[in-house]
């Protein structure tokens, strides 16, 4: 009897140069301003699918609460949004995108010094932190320093030197973790 193969696993494709990835990001945004008349940013989108959420659940809360009802009150379907659709497209594309490369898998990236629970749990502290100010500041990062900083808003150049100081500020209490 021969013995079986074992499956040939096929090494990942590398990444794209970095200055392409960023131009093709330009070009990408500026067709998010023409076809949309918005930039890009996930904020909204994501806020539009829990109005959408508690809707099915509970209509007259969506319809009492000022907020809720802007995004979905009424017969306004809060799913009926550019965002959605660009949310929905970036999962869909970034999933093909990891199918395309063989880069899809299902992994928990971490430290030889961070448990996979620990990571799991920083994650969501992290999501948690990020949405709340999302909402918060009425953005997200990327339609704060992507869209805000090609319409040149010296807000979003603020914002933009912040996150990055804050990021390297942070890097050195958590640099071990990852090390």
């Amino acid at each position: 009897m021969g013995e079986l193969a074992a499956p040939r696993v096929r090494a990942p494709r590398p990444y794209v140069n970095p200055y392409l990835g960023g131009a093709l990001l330009g070009v990408v945004l500026f067709l998010s301003f023409f076809i949309t008349g918005n930039g890009l940013g996930a904020s909204a989108a994501v806020n539009h699918v829990e109005v959408a959420l508690l809707k099915l659940v509970s209509p007259d809360h969506v319809d009492r609460v000022a907020y809720l009802s802007e995004i979905g009150g009424g017969s306004r379907g809060p799913l009926d949004h550019p965002g959605v659709f660009m949310l929905l497209g970036t999962f869909l594309g970034g999933m093909l995108s990891g199918l395309a490369n063989r880069r899809f898998r299902l992994e928990t990236r971490r430290g030889p010094q961070v448990s996979v629970r620990m990571r799991w749990v920083f994650a969501l502290l992290g999501g948690l932190i990020m949405g709340y100010g999302a909402r918060l500041a009425r953005g997200c990062t990327s339609g704060q320093a992507l869209s805000g900083g090609a319409v040149l808003s010296v807000g979003s150049f603020a914002f933009m030197f912040a996150v990055f100081g804050g990021g390297y500020a942070l890097a050195w209490f958590v640099r071990r973790l990852w090390n």
